[in-house]
């Protein structure tokens, strides 16, 4: 009964102005991984991620459904591991704008298709990239929540999600097609407890 209050809280992630008790959780960088793909020439499909993400998730207790998650990546942390294909994606024409437009920005909107049995759900949000925001819907997976032991057993929620976006949609549309214009992403995070969080990463900076 208890996993499946918590699991209520996060299974309605939605945006609201009104606020009951709320718990707010905080990504840990450690643990939280945005990696996404494409077609090159039919060949291969090679992949990159950013290394840096950061964010909130801010449970509404009373009512779950006015709960809120928002995370911010900043565009130069991309990673293909080919260190010409990241300056190019931050320099070139066609791919980030990473001078006028340092951040990709995700703020949730709301949800749908629950399915508390499997645990799963679809958060609708903002993706703000270049600065041009689009609508996407993101296939959730709830994996954990529960005390983590890494944090003091403070509590913490785990995540999977994926979508697909159109690079062309945000005017990063170079080498199409011979490059994907679609680009499959797959994101999972790992939050813990906002004060613990926080009193823990100031014990470390001691």
């Amino acid at each position: 009964m208890r996993h499946a209050i918590a699991l209520a809280a996060l299974i309605s992630l939605s945006g609201a102005s009104f606020a009951d008790t709320i718990t707010d959780y905080t990504l840990d960088p450690t643990h939280a991984q945005v990696r996404f793909s494409w077609s090159h020439l039919g060949f291969s499909t090679p992949g990159a991620n950013f290394d840096q993400v950061t964010g909130t998730v801010r449970v509404n207790e009373e009512h779950p459904e006015r709960s809120t998650v928002s995370v911010r990546i900043p565009v130069d942390s991309v990673n293909t591991h080919v260190p010409l294909l990241d300056e190019h994606l931050l320099t070139q024409p066609g791919f980030f704008d990473a001078k006028a437009h340092p951040d990709i920005t995700f703020e949730s909107t709301g949800i749908r298709n629950v399915d508390r049995d499997q645990q799963r759900f679809d958060l609708v949000g903002t993706l703000t990239v270049n600065g041009i925001q689009k609508e996407v819907v993101l296939a959730t997976q709830v994996n954990k929540v529960g005390p983590h032991p890494m944090w003091d057993n403070a509590p913490a929620i785990g995540l999977d999600a994926r979508t697909t976006v159109k690079r062309s949609d945000f005017k990063m549309d170079a080498y199409a097609p011979a490059v994907s214009d679609e680009m499959p992403i797959q994101i999972t995070i790992e939050a813990v407890e906002a004060k613990a969080f926080a009193e823990q990463m100031a014990k470390m900076a001691k």
